[in-house]
């Protein structure tokens, strides 16, 4: 059984979101955040002390963009993969590593230097100007839903599920009511999805 080492609303999440689109049997472990101090055993199963986790078998990963597109593929065949023969193959790809370099990594330096470091090191400054860069970043989101429902091959794929997470973030880091309509719109329907719900749900468990 596969299994998927989160902590709430985390990275992680966008494992469990595809887990549960899949339909597939895991076994999930909720860790406090940050995992490596509050719950320093965890670096046993990961020296990195990072999150997700996710062990499959042999195959252990942790990099939270590059799970939904293992699951895809190694547990498929699944319409929430775009194959190689598909005109969008190389736009789903983009949008998958994209949601993580370009739209999450902005939002972690927000998240630090409001929430995480101590108050007498809390950085205002760097914290605006990284939600401007996320938000500046978002803009390109806005362009391609112009004229679609989801991201590429005209359904959706893995690479809503991780670029729906970045919008996840910026909600629990009150950037949300900066969305576009169109953004705001395609954060309904990501929302609505059985398979996110059932995600939400799952970690309160």
């Amino acid at each position: 059984m596969i299994e998927l080492y989160h902590c709430h609303d985390a990275r992680s999440f966008r494992a469990l979101w595809a887990l549960e689109e899949m339909g597939l049997p895991y076994r999930l472990h909720l860790l406090p955040f940050p995992p490596r101090i509050l719950q320093p055993e965890y670096l046993e199963q990961n020296p990195l002390g990072t999150i997700p986790l996710m062990i499959d078998g042999d195959t252990r990963m942790t990099e939270s963009a590059a799970i939904p597109q293992y699951l895809a593929t190694r547990h498929g065949p699944s319409p929430l993969a775009v194959g190689v023969d598909e005109p969008d193959y190389g736009l789903w790809l983009d949008w998958l590593h994209r949601s993580e370099a370009t739209l999450t990594f902005p939002q972690t330096i927000v998240l630090r230097y409001t929430q995480l470091e101590p108050e007498e090191r809390r950085l205002k400054q760097a914290a605006d100007d990284y939600a401007q860069w996320f938000l500046s970043r978002l803009r390109h989101l806005t362009r391609a839903l112009a004229d679609r429902e989801w991201l590429c091959a005209g359904r959706f794929t893995m690479a809503d599920i991780c670029v729906g997470y970045a919008l996840l973030l910026a909600h629990d880091l009150n950037l949300a009511h900066k969305f576009s309509p169109e953004v705001a719109a395609y954060w309904e329907r990501l929302a609505a999805r059985p398979g996110f719900v059932a995600a939400k749900a799952a970690q309160k468990a």
